[in-house]
């Protein structure tokens, strides 16, 4: 019984245990960015359903999926968040006595929920289109290649973007950290680096804008199979590289 006792006793509160305190953390950053994210996405909810009605009402009708000429969008959007994240986050929360160890861990689940999210709301808007379009009589026709061929493919379309969104995401996150530690010039030389996430993405993928180009080359997409794992590997090692960039860094961003 006082064994019992003495342990609760010795227990410590939830928000200074280790699970508490990454939790907030990660609440922490969510505030921080929730305003870019959240404004991001209503500005393309609202600039994509005008330009459906101006084109319906004006251009004498709507032939192929207005959603799907925003797809580019998502993966630059989410690479600034991955470049926003340490900049403007970092220095303040070390000096509130965050360590290096859990910034990198809940900046990495911060990416990958971030991703999660968006990639569900194109998933949702893409099924909002096709209702309407269906009640409409019109055609869903998709202006770029992907990994689905038609709407109703829900967790491709899902797999597809998130898959994107945060290699993109990584990527920043690697370009932010390395201009912030090492200064502007080191940091445009590791910029090939950082860049590899995205790059390992576009070209395991296939999808999208770059796809076509990649077709004529004579390069095809590999079996998602091997494309899947191969993304994702990639995207660990990068969230794991940033993570030992990280681990050195002063509070300080680099000069030169």
């Amino acid at each position: 019984m006082s064994a019992t006792t003495d342990a609760r006793t010795a227990a410590l509160p939830r928000a200074v245990t280790a699970g508490g305190r990454l939790r907030s953390v990660l609440q922490a950053m969510v505030i921080g960015l929730r305003p870019m994210i959240l404004g991001y996405c209503l500005v393309m909810v609202v600039t994509f359903a005008l330009g459906g009605l101006i084109t319906q009402f004006v251009g004498g009708g709507v032939d192929h999926s207005m959603w799907d000429y925003g797809t580019q969008s998502p993966k630059y959007f989410s690479a600034a968040i991955g470049i926003t994240l340490t900049p403007a986050l970092f220095t303040l929360m070390i000096a509130h006595g965050v360590t290096r160890r859990m910034f990198a861990l809940a900046g990495s689940i911060m990416l990958v929920g971030a991703a999660a999210a968006i990639a569900l709301l194109w998933v949702v808007v893409y099924q909002v289109e096709r209702v309407i379009y269906d009640a409409a009589g019109l055609t869903q026709t998709l202006t770029n290649q992907h990994l689905f061929t038609t709407t109703s493919q829900v967790g491709l379309i899902f797999l597809e973007y998130f898959l994107l969104i945060v290699s993109h995401e990584i990527a920043g996150w690697l370009i932010g950290i390395g201009f912030y530690r090492f200064g502007f010039w080191k940091g445009l030389a590791l910029l090939p680096l950082g860049l590899i996430p995205a790059a390992a993405a576009e070209f395991l993928l296939v999808a999208q804008w770059i796809a076509q180009a990649l077709e004529n080359t004579g390069y095809h997409r590999p079996p998602l199979a091997l494309a899947v794992p191969g993304v994702l590997v990639v995207s660990a090692f990068g969230l794991y590289y940033g993570y030992r960039l990280l681990r050195p860094m002063g509070l300080k961003p680099a000069k030169g």
